[in-house]
């Protein structure tokens, strides 16, 4: 965890720009903290684990993206309540176009975000089919992890998935998403989830989509394309060539992407 990360709970009353900020499954709020120290100082951003996440809270029963929502809902209505820029990677995205359809969003920034697929068809199979079998790797080499995530070569090859620079990352942070990804208590469940998406036009408040062209889980060109023709009048950003979840590759990128994003919405609300 980030130093900058605060509690829920210990948010500034007086500060305006409050960014919320939720990853993808599998993985925890730790995704975020080379993102964090590159934001303002002043603004409050707040990365938290999701239920059924190593670090977040425990799960009892199926764990449903509706019941993620609904315990990320919780924790903004005893954060005090205020509305949210809400920044989201894959799952996160998903959950933060829900927590706007639910009013707690002044923003989303939605960075390739899941639940844009047609049930049954192979667009969402072939994402999960990715995810499991580099869960099932990783299950096979945890009593290793802590001595292969040192060698830059075998950290990119491991996170070919997700990522295209995972080399870029220090062997402890790749430990630690390492961890995240074999102690995940949701992942079954949520792997083979068939919710979806259904979108909205008019969005409930400003959206902008992310999405880099080497995204190896949810590509481009199919999911990318469904979610701006479910969400019509959503913005766009081209993240490149960046993978699955930017922050690996980029965090300087996700951070920069961040900030002029929220200096956009906070622009065309005075005019």
């Amino acid at each position: 965890m980030s130093d900058r990360r605060l509690p829920l709970s210990e948010t500034r009353q007086d500060d305006p720009v409050r960014v919320l900020a939720l990853h993808g499954v599998t993985m925890s709020g730790s995704a975020w903290q080379e993102v964090a120290p590159l934001l303002p100082g002043e603004w409050v951003f707040v990365a938290p684990t999701a239920l059924g996440h190593r670090g977040g809270p425990r799960l009892s029963g199926k764990a449903t993206v509706a019941r993620l929502v609904d315990a990320a809902e919780e924790m903004i209505r005893q954060s005090g309540g205020h509305r949210w820029h809400i920044v989201g990677n894959s799952m996160g995205g998903w959950m933060a176009l829900e927590l706007a359809r639910r009013g707690h969003a002044l923003s989303v920034l939605a960075i390739s975000p899941a639940g844009f697929w047609t049930p049954g068809e192979p667009d969402a199979s072939r994402a999960t089919g990715r995810l499991v079998s580099m869960r099932k790797r990783a299950k096979v080499v945890a009593p290793l992890s802590p001595v292969l995530m040192r060698i830059p070569a075998i950290r990119r090859a491991a996170m070919r998935d997700i990522a295209s620079h995972a080399d870029r990352l220090s062997a402890g942070v790749a430990i630690g998403m390492a961890r995240d990804l074999v102690e995940c208590d949701a992942a079954a469940d949520l792997l083979a989830t068939t919710e979806w998406e259904p979108g909205f036009d008019p969005p409930p408040c400003p959206v902008t989509f992310a999405w880099g062209h080497r995204d190896r889980i949810f590509p481009v060109e199919v999911n990318g394309a469904i979610a701006r023709a479910r969400v019509p009048q959503a913005g766009w950003l081209d993240m490149g060539d960046l993978g699955h979840v930017p922050m690996i590759d980029d965090p300087a990128f996700i951070a920069r992407a961040i900030v002029e994003h929220v200096r956009q919405v906070a622009l065309a609300s005075v005019r």
